[in-house]
């Protein structure tokens, strides 16, 4: 029979999958080639950040509507006998004005062209992760990537659907900065196919200016003189300067306990606080004590995460522009206080005052116990929809997350991180580690892990159960979202309880998973998303 694209995204029978089991180091993220050029680099030798690295660098070919060379980063790093933690987001250019987007009307960040770009950040996290957990050299961790790109890979089939989105999308905003998209990403006038074999000259050219000049060029090499001449000659304010200014940074990861274990999350200017709120929360009710697909569990938390949202929204900001009262909103008091406005109903959820007291995921393990758990994203799929041609970057647009109140801490200014979306989890137990989590899409991320972590800390589900689950998502305006797979008696419940719920179809707003967890005996279980394209690989 002839080869048919469209039956490639069409899977109407019922499957599952089981945890990879592994001992010697494994690989969880969304798209498989990624994967392996993960599982390559350990089979060499390499350490789980050397794998991290890889994956990374391969998923911004594989899947360029989720995250780029022009992405940000964080990352949670198991190594040493502790958790560490890296910040690689970026700062809004020194020449951008607030009050000129003000001025020319804008009541809230643009989403779109150069005004939303910040440096990005996610290579300069790989150099800096690199040198301080690497072993292998950086042109050998690029090596799959530049292939993939050069070479060309088939267009997975999750990945095919949000390019076809883009592309309804990109060429019609009307911004001139955004001619060249379409010119990188859609040259025969259309997306590629699922299945289609698919090289993006343009950026191996990028990865092979990384990898023979070391990642540092990005900033201060031929990469970044190419982003610069782009930017002046079509009305980008991003300089020189901003560049070469640019480091990620270390910082202390924050925590609270749920269960017998302990969560944790890189700490503000990421929303990975929301999460820790919302399940210090839901620890503080009897949802845990209830069946997992249970409609006063979802409800409890759902209650919580939109306290925790209406916090997250009021204070997080980048900590070195802002007092944000990191500790006082995870304060185990001030939760209770919070979970005490939970009722039987769906209620409105108020700001409290703590003072008073478009992504990817992976997620990696070596066989000396380093794990890895690594974000990296453009943001809203292809981010801002600016690219530079020359050498295939598409960048972030990182910016839409300042707001333009100037009374507001995450309000937009020079030099300051915007309010992120992304944040990788990690959990332990009596100071051991359990291993690395995570759930990307956007606001979806503190929603899923709040899910996933009850899954398996409350209900004892393995890594792929706890992804396969039915989800949840409650939108900004109250409204709960629930998969098409929640059990009817689950939906009657919440609308009993005065939610409006929607039932979706498509499961792709439902965040796309990757979890490693590590047991007494040093055996490796991950699972991988059933929403996406990918897979858990093991040595």
């Amino acid at each position: 029979m002839d080869h048919d694209p469209s039956s490639l995204r069409s899977y109407p029978h019922p499957s599952s999958r089981a945890a990879v089991l592994a001992t010697d180091g494994v690989v969880a993220t969304s798209q498989p080639l990624a994967a392996q050029a993960g599982l390559g680099v350990l089979a060499d030798g390499g350490t789980a950040i050397d794998a991290a690295i890889a994956t990374a660098a391969a998923l911004t070919v594989v899947e360029p509507c989720s995250n780029g060379l022009g992405s940000d980063a964080f990352a949670l790093v198991w190594a040493d006998g502790r958790l560490h933690g890296l910040n690689g987001s970026g700062r809004w250019p020194a020449a951008n004005d607030a009050d000129q987007l003000r001025a020319d009307g804008h009541r809230r960040m643009p989403e779109r062209g150069w005004s939303p770009v910040t440096v990005p950040g996610a290579v300069d996290g790989w150099s800096v992760l690199h040198q301080r957990f690497g072993r292998l050299p950086i042109d050998r961790l690029l090596a799959p990537a530049i292939g993939y790109a050069e070479k060309g890979h088939p267009v997975a089939p999750v990945v095919s659907r949000q390019w076809d989105a883009a592309f309804d999308f990109f060429p019609n905003q009307g911004l001139a900065e955004l001619a060249d998209w379409a010119t990188v990403f859609a040259p025969d006038g259309r997306a590629p196919r699922t299945g289609e074999r698919w090289a993006a000259p343009g950026h191996a050219r990028g990865l092979r200016c990384l990898a023979d000049n070391g990642l540092r060029d990005f900033y201060e090499g031929e990469v970044a003189k190419a982003i610069v001449d782009y930017a002046t000659a079509t009305g980008g304010r991003l300089s020189a300067e901003d560049l070469a200014g640019h480091t990620a940074e270390w910082v202390e990861p924050i925590g609270i306990d749920y269960g017998d274990h302990r969560v944790w999350e890189i700490p503000p200017n990421g929303q990975g606080i929301a999460a820790l709120m919302a399940l210090g929360m839901v620890s503080n009710t009897d949802a845990a004590s209830r069946p997992q697909l249970d409609a006063a569990n979802w409800h409890y938390q759902i209650e919580a995460m939109k306290l925790a949202f209406a916090d997250n929204d009021g204070y997080v900001a980048d900590q070195a522009h802002a007092a944000v009262p990191v500790q006082e909103m995870i304060d185990q008091a001030y939760l209770k206080t919070r979970a005490s406005l939970i009722g039987e109903h769906a209620g409105p959820a108020p700001m409290g005052e703590p003072r008073r007291g478009g992504t990817v995921y992976l997620c990696t393990a070596d066989g000396e116990g380093m794990m890895v758990s690594f974000i990296q994203s453009n943001y809203m799929g292809f981010g801002s929809g600016v690219v530079v041609p020359s050498h295939g970057i598409s960048l972030q647009n990182r910016g839409a997350g300042f707001v333009l109140d100037a009374d507001h801490p995450n309000v937009a200014a020079p030099g300051k991180r915007p309010r992120h979306t992304i944040i990788p989890g990690f959990l332990t137990r009596g100071g051991t580690p359990v291993g690395p989590f995570g759930v990307m899409g956007g606001e979806m991320q503190p929603q899923g892990h709040l899910q996933v972590v009850s899954g398996m800390v409350d209900h004892g589900l393995n890594p792929q159960a706890a992804l396969d689950a039915p989800r949840w998502q409650v939108e900004r305006n109250g409204v709960v979202l629930v998969e098409s797979q929640t059990p009817p008696e689950v939906v009657a419940g919440l609308r009993d309880r005065g939610h409006e719920v929607v039932i979706e179809r498509s499961r792709m707003s439902f965040g796309r998973g990757q979890i490693i967890v590590r047991s007494d005996d040093g055996v490796y279980a991950a699972g991988s998303e059933p929403r996406a394209d990918g897979c858990a690989v093991g040595i």
